[in-house]
């Protein structure tokens, strides 16, 4: 049987993500990460070398997912690594690392976002859906939008989201986070982004049955 518009968007973000575990990301013992942080605040490059290495895939596609754009993305990473380089007294090395980062993530593409030249913003209700695929629905036909295709959807939806939408629900729901991390890393409360979540998945479902709609 054919999967219907609700499927679509449960399919893009398996698709898109989470890149890991939670309990993998969010614990400071594993694979010596705490040692590594004392080391790379003693001066040791090869520690904060093995740090960045071991970070650089979230720090870049969360930036991605919120920017839209992959060179802005790599600019975002290079200024979460930096700063991440002056500030690494302030990390307490018992604590885990990947919420700092997801913040440090979060404020240097707020910062690009500001300094760079503003541009029309287009909501997602009125977004055109031309250049995507259109997916049949035929009854008894199997049909699902292919990987590439819903990951283009998804990313074409996330770069014309509000900011504050495209943050909590990239943390939320590509990332996996709680409402509560979310919230911590946003300076908000896990209502407001429950709420903000909510409202992104909304339009991104809606593009979706536009999309499936599509002849």
């Amino acid at each position: 049987m054919a999967r219907g518009a609700n499927d679509v968007v449960e399919l893009l973000y398996s698709w898109m993500g989470p890149m890991s575990e939670a309990g993998d990301r969010f614990d400071p013992a594993a694979a010596g990460q705490a040692d590594l942080l004392l080391r790379a605040r003693a001066g040791d490059r090869d520690a904060f070398e093995t740090l960045m290495a071991r970070h650089e895939r979230l720090v870049f596609h969360t930036a991605w997912r919120l920017l839209g754009d992959r060179e802005e993305a790599r600019n975002a990473a290079q200024e979460v690594f930096l700063r991440l380089h002056r500030f690494l007294h302030r990390v307490d090395p018992r604590r885990p690392l990947e919420p700092w980062l997801y913040r440090l993530t979060v404020n240097a593409c707020r910062d690009l976002q500001r300094r760079r030249p503003p541009r029309p913003h287009l909501p997602l209700d009125a977004l055109d859906s031309a250049g995507l695929p259109a997916a049949a629905a035929e009854p008894g036909q199997e049909t699902a939008l292919e990987a590439g295709d819903a990951r283009r959807l998804v990313a074409a939806a996330l770069r014309r989201l509000p900011p504050r939408e495209r943050a909590a629900v990239v943390l939320r729901d590509i990332e996996g986070l709680s409402a509560e991390e979310a919230a911590r890393i946003l300076g908000s409360t896990a209502a407001t982004v429950r709420s903000q979540a909510c409202s992104a998945r909304l339009k991104i479902r809606r593009f979706a049955e536009r999309l499936w709609r599509r002849p």
